[in-house]
C-alpha cells in the first residue's frame, strides 16, 4: 500500500510532502501569526527569559518575601492568627491593610505624597529618593565597569572614603572662586578614588594578587585612615573640637541645590548622569571599552590577540576607583557639606555592588538600580514613621535581592519565565521546519 493510501502521522512534515510527480498541494497548516505579532512576541519572550527577566523577577520576589515580613510584625495580624480557623477573612483582611499601608507609605516617602498641602512639598519625596540615589549611580558605575572586565572590585567603601578625604580637605582648608572650587574638589576627590583602586589593580596585573582580598584589605585601611586623620588635631578634625569630625565644607565648595533650598538634590546628580553616559560611551563605543570587555571575556584569548592584559587590568581599576570616587566625592560636598565623620560612606560602598548586579553591570541599569535603591532609603524612614514598620526590612528586601539575583534558575522555576535565548531556538525551529 502506498503512503498516499494510508499517511503516517509524522512530526517533521514528510506526510504531509506530495508523491513524486503528483501536483503539490496546499499544506494544511495552522494559522501564522503575522511576521510584525510574530516579533514583539519574540521580543517580549527575550525580555522576560533573559537577564532583565531575572532581575525584575528579583525585585518582585524580594517585595513578596518583605510583604511576609511586614504581615508577621503587624500586631493586628498576630492577634486575629489566634482565632484563624474559626474567623480566616480576619486574618487576610488584616494582612492586606498591613501590606498595602507599609508600601503606601513607602511609595509617599519615595515618590509622592498625595498627602501634602502643596504640589511643591508633594514632590520632595521624589527628590529625596535621587539625592541618595546620586553616590549610589557613581558607585554603582565604578564596580560596574570592574564586572565588565572580569574584576570583582568591592572596595568601593575604601575607594569613597579616600575620595571624601581628598574632596573634604580641599573643600573645607582651600579658598578658591565659586564653581572653580567645587570643581577642584571633585577632581581631587576622583584623582583619590583612582588612585586606591589603582593600587589594587597594580596588586592584581603585577603580583597576581586576588582583587577580593586586597580591596577588602583596602578598605580597612581607608577607614582606619580616615578615623587616624579625624582624631588627630591639625589634620581633617575640626579646630577646638575634640569630636572626630571635619570642619564645614566652604560655600564655594557646596553643590548648588538644582531646584532650590527646598529640595535637596544637588548638581552632583547631573554629574551622575554625566558619569552614566560617559559610562556607556566607553564600554559600548570606544577602543578602550572593548579591551576591558575583550579581558572580562577571555584573558587568555584577549593576550593571544595582543591586548596587554595587565596594562588593561590597571586601568580598569583606575576607571572603576574614579566613578566611584565621584560618588565620595558627591557625598561630601552635596550631602555632608556640615563636616563628615568615619561614616562618610554611609554603607554606600557595599550597597553599591548590589545595584551593579541589579543593573546587570549596564550604565542604563545602574542608574534604574541606584534610583530604585534610594527610593528604599528615601521611603524606608517614611514607613517606619507612619506604619511602625522596622526599617531593617528594607534592608532585609535589598538582601534579598541580591540572593534571587545570584540564582537565576530558581527566579526561573518560581516565576516561570523561559530560559535566555528560548525564542531564538524556536525562530531557528520554525525556519528549518518550514525549509524542509
Amino acid at each position: 500500500m502506498s503512503t498516499t493510501e494510508n499517511p503516517q502521522p509524522a512530526s517533521d512534515g514528510a506526510a504531509l510532502r506530495p508523491a513524486a510527480g503528483a501536483s503539490a498541494a496546499p499544506a494544511p497548516t495552522a494559522p501564522a501569526q503575522e511576521p510584525g505579532d510574530r516579533r514583539w512576541s519574540d521580543a517580549f519572550r527575550e525580555i522576560v527569559g533573559g537577564s532583565w527577566g531575572v532581575s525584575l523577577g528579583a525585585v518582585v520576589l524580594a517585595l513578596v518575601a518583605g510583604s511576609i515580613m511586614i504581615a508577621a510584625t503587624d500586631d493586628a495580624v498576630r492577634s486575629s492568627a489566634a482565632y484563624f480557623f474559626s474567623r480566616p477573612g480576619d486574618l487576610i483582611s488584616a494582612a492586606w491593610e498591613a501590606i498595602a499601608n507599609a508600601y503606601v507609605a513607602l511609595f509617599r516617602g519615595a515618590v509622592w505624597n498625595y498627602k501634602a498641602d502643596t504640589f511643591a512639598a508633594g514632590i520632595r519625596p521624589l527628590a529625596v529618593s535621587l539625592t541618595y540615589a546620586t553616590p549610589l549611580i557613581g558607585a554603582g558605575l565604578g564596580l560596574a565597569v570592574g564586572f565588565r572586565a572580569g574584576l570583582f572590585n568591592i572596595g568601593g567603601q575604601g575607594q569613597m572614603i579616600l575620595a571624601a578625604i581628598g574632596a573634604g580637605w580641599i573643600g573645607f582648608a582651600l579658598d578658591l572662586p565659586p564653581v572653580v572650587h567645587m570643581l577642584v574638589a571633585v577632581l581631587v576627590g576622583i584623582a583619590m578614588g583612582a588612585l586606591w583602586a589603582g593600587i589594587a589593580g597594580a596588586l592584581k596585573a603585577f603580583t597576581g594578587a586576588h582583587e577580593v582580598i586586597t580591596t577588602i584589605m583596602l578598605n580597612h585601611i581607608g577607614f582606619y585612615l580616615l578615623f587616624f586623620l579625624l582624631a588627630t588635631p591639625g589634620l581633617l578634625q575640626q579646630e577646638g573640637s575634640s569630636n572626630p569630625n571635619t570642619p564645614p565644607m566652604a560655600e564655594n565648595a557646596i553643590m548648588a541645590r538644582i531646584f532650590g533650598d527646598s529640595f535637596p538634590l544637588h548638581v552632583g546628580f547631573i554629574l551622575a548622569l554625566i558619569a552614566v553616559a560617559f559610562t556607556w560611551w566607553l564600554l559600548e563605543r570606544s577602543r578602550l571599552g572593548f579591551t576591558f570587555r575583550a579581558v572580562g571575556e577571555n584573558p587568555s584569548a584577549a593576550r593571544v590577540a595582543g591586548i596587554d592584559v595587565k596594562r588593561a587590568t590597571v586601568y580598569v581599576m583606575l576607571v572603576s576607583g574614579a566613578l566611584v570616587g565621584l560618588a565620595g566625592a558627591s557625598q561630601v560636598l552635596g550631602t555632608a557639606t556640615t563636616g563628615f565623620s568615619t561614616d562618610v560612606d554611609a554603607g554606600m560602598g557595599f550597597d553599591a555592588i548590589t545595584v551593579a548586579l541589579l543593573g546587570r553591570s549596564s550604565p542604563l541599569g545602574v542608574l534604574g538600580a541606584g534610583i530604585l535603591f534610594g527610593a528604599f532609603k528615601a521611603g524606608g524612614a517614611q514607613m517606619q514613621a507612619a506604619e511602625g514598620i522596622p526599617i531593617e526590612i528594607v534592608t532585609v528586601i535589598q538582601s534579598l535581592i541580591v540572593l534571587f539575583i545570584a540564582a537565576p534558575p530558581l527566579v526561573r522555576a518560581i516565576l516561570r519565565l523561559p530560559q535566555p535565548g528560548a525564542a531564538r531556538k524556536a525562530a531557528r525551529a520554525a525556519r528549518k521546519e518550514v525549509a524542509a
